[in-house]
C-alpha cells in the first residue's frame, strides 16, 4: 500500500466527515428556524397550520415533515425548548443568598424572560398542551419557588397564613396571569414590575420590594 494511497484515503475520510458535520449543522439550523417560526406564528394565531408555519419559516411542508411528524410533534418540540430554557433559567440564577426576599426577586427576574418568550404556549388548545405536560415543564420552577417561600416564612419576611406549596402555586398563577395579560396586550413589563408585585403578594413591604428589585436591575431578554 503506497503512501499516496494512504494519504488519499485519509483525505477522502476527512472530507466525508466534514460533509457529515456540515450536514448535521444545516439540519440543526433548519430545525431551529422552524421552531422559531412556530413560536412567532402560534403567537399570532394559535390555530396556525403546518402550512402556515412552513411559509413563515421559508420552507416547504415536506421540510417541516422531515423534522417533525406533524403539528403535535412540532408543538412538542417548542414545548421541549421552553422546558429546557426554564430549567436553565432556574439553574443559572446567581449563588443562593440567605435573604429570601432577594432570592425570590432573583427567581422571578430569571424566569420572566423565558415566560415572556414562550407565552404563546398559554394560548394553545388543551389538546396541544395538557395539564400533565404543563406540570412537568413547571416542576423545577415550582420546587424552587416553594423552597424560597419556605425560607422566607422561616425568616418571618413572607406571610405564613398559607403553606409554601399552595403559596408557590398562587405565585405561579400570578405570573401566568400576567403573561396572559401580555398576550392580550393589557400589560407590558420587563419583569421588574412583576417581581415587585410578587414580593408584595408574599407580604413584603411595598417600599422594600421596590428597592430590592431596583437594586437587582432589569433581567436580560431571552433570545430575540
Amino acid at each position: 500500500m503506497t503512501s499516496a494511497y494512504v494519504t488519499e484515503t485519509a483525505e477522502t475520510a476527512e472530507t466525508a466527515e466534514t460533509a457529515e458535520t456540515a450536514g448535521r449543522s444545516r439540519t440543526r439550523r433548519t430545525r431551529a428556524r422552524i421552531i422559531e417560526a412556530a413560536r412567532r406564528q402560534l403567537g399570532r394565531d394559535p390555530d396556525s397550520s403546518l402550512t402556515d408555519i412552513a411559509e413563515a419559516a421559508g420552507v416547504v411542508r415536506r421540510t417541516v415533515y422531515g423534522h417533525f411528524s406533524g403539528r403535535a410533534a412540532l408543538v412538542e418540540g417548542l414545548v421541549e425548548d421552553a422546558a429546557r430554557a426554564l430549567r436553565q433559567a432556574v439553574a443559572a440564577r446567581e449563588d443562593p443568598v440567605s435573604d429570601a426576599v432577594t432570592a425570590l426577586a432573583r427567581f422571578v427576574l430569571a424566569v420572566w424572560p423565558v415566560g415572556d418568550r414562550y407565552r404563546m404556549l398559554l394560548r394553545l388548545a388543551p389538546q396541544d398542551l395538557g395539564p400533565e405536560r404543563v406540570a412537568e415543564i413547571l416542576a423545577p420552577a415550582r420546587d424552587t419557588a416553594a423552597a424560597i417561600i419556605a425560607q422566607g416564612q422561616r425568616q418571618g419576611v413572607f406571610q405564613t397564613g398559607v403553606p409554601p406549596g399552595p403559596l408557590s402555586r398562587a405565585l405561579e398563577g400570578h405570573l401566568l396571569g400576567l403573561l396572559e395579560c401580555l398576550n392580550a396586550g393589557t400589560w407590558t413589563d420587563d419583569g421588574t414590575r412583576t417581581a415587585t408585585a410578587a414580593l408584595i403578594a408574599m407580604g413584603v413591604d411595598g417600599d422594600l420590594a421596590v428597592t430590592c428589585v431596583r437594586t437587582l436591575g432589569r433581567p436580560e431578554r431571552f433570545g430575540t
